[in-house]
């Protein structure tokens, strides 16, 4: 494994989400670069256990850290300042897939937890829903979802740059929160088509 403050923050990640015994949707993990720009980010997905395939319920997380951030994280580690701290561009989005009928969006709201999600001191900002139809090639209705997502950021700190420990203990809470927000989406009672109906 590399020897780098944002592979420390996906690992972090992985276990608190692991320690919340989350599953892993491993073929849905990625690890990309811009080769345009320079940015880095890393894809995952995460339902409860014993979900099938596709989930009815799953958390899409997304870890950024952009060109800039490099940059700042260069300068301080080959110059021992730091400046403007490297952030992490944080996003969680929960995907309610398979649904059998459009959800009422007022539905969804009443499942958002009642807190907003923090990573250290950051707290992340929530959106509302949005709701999805997929169509056959011969515009029958197969299937709808709804989203709902998170964002924000978190700021690495030279306590953060010099000890990773600190990003497990920041990103530790993460886990859990979400392993509760996927409980409270799939209570929701709404109609779902199973796994094997091929959507």
């Amino acid at each position: 494994m590399l020897d780098h403050v944002f592979t420390d923050a996906i690992e972090a990640v992985r276990v608190a989400l692991e320690t919340a015994m989350l599953e892993r949707q491993a073929f849905e993990e990625r690890f990309q670069t811009d080769i345009l720009l320079g940015d880095l980010s890393w894809v995952t997905s995460y339902s409860l256990p014993g979900e099938g395939s596709p989930p009815r319920v799953q958390a899409e997380l997304t870890l950024d850290w952009p060109t800039w951030a490099q940059t700042a994280y260069r300068t301080w580690y080959v110059e021992g300042e730091l400046g403007d701290g490297p952030r992490i561009e944080i996003e969680i989005v929960f995907r309610l897939q398979r649904l059998a009928a459009a959800p009422d969006p007022r539905l969804i709201v009443s499942g958002l937890p009642t807190s907003p999600p923090r990573v250290g001191s950051e707290v992340l900002e929530g959106f509302g829903p949005t709701i999805e139809a997929t169509y056959g090639y011969d515009l029958s209705l197969e299937s709808h979802a709804a989203e709902v997502t998170y964002s924000g950021s978190y700021e690495l700190d030279e306590a953060s740059l010099e000890d990773g420990s600190t990003l497990h203990k920041d990103f530790g809470a993460m886990g859990g929160w979400i392993a509760s927000a996927l409980v409270r989406f799939g209570d929701l009672p709404l109609p779902y088509l199973t796994a094997d109906d091929g959507i």
